[in-house]
């Protein structure tokens, strides 16, 4: 079935990019759980918790950062809390903020160089520098639209 109002130019760029987003996104998963049991999320808060001025951020922030819902950072939380890999902290009267652990920072420290490999074999190395520079522009260019378009419809 074709979607009412797309051209077949416009089809197959939204087919193909669709279809390699949810490939690279399974083999990437795939890699992180082999390498180090970590899940995709996991490795992408601890990444941004790492970064992080004193390893911690605001849950709301953090949420942004990683552009989630608000409900899927906290189950994400409570899941990697339970293991070990991050504390909740009061902050202020009302916040709350992420803080990586040691074991956390651990985790990370041993999942980083084999999880950059991967991108690198998977995504980096199938492309030239200025075609990695245009993708990268092209992307830019989508992912500042939808973040300006707040409306989901």
């Amino acid at each position: 079935m074709v979607l009412k109002g797309l051209t077949e130019r416009e089809l197959r760029a939204w087919r193909t990019s669709f279809e390699m987003l949810e490939l690279l996104r399974t083999r990437i998963e795939q890699q992180l759980q082999a390498s180090s049991g970590l899940s995709n999320a996991d490795y992408t808060v601890l990444a941004l918790l790492s970064e992080a001025p004193d390893r911690r951020m605001r849950v709301f922030e953090l949420a942004r950062g990683a552009g989630w819902e608000k409900s899927r950072m906290h189950h994400q939380l409570t899941r990697m809390g339970k293991r070990g890999l991050v504390i909740r902290e009061r902050c202020g009267s009302r916040g709350m903020e992420a803080v990586i652990t040691a074991d956390g920072l651990a985790a990370l420290r041993k999942a980083a160089p084999s999880h950059a490999q991967e991108v690198r074999r998977l995504f980096v190395d199938r492309l030239t520098p200025e075609e990695l520079d245009q993708f990268a522009g092209l992307s830019a260019t989508i992912l500042d639209s939808l973040r300006a378009d707040s409306s989901p419809g």
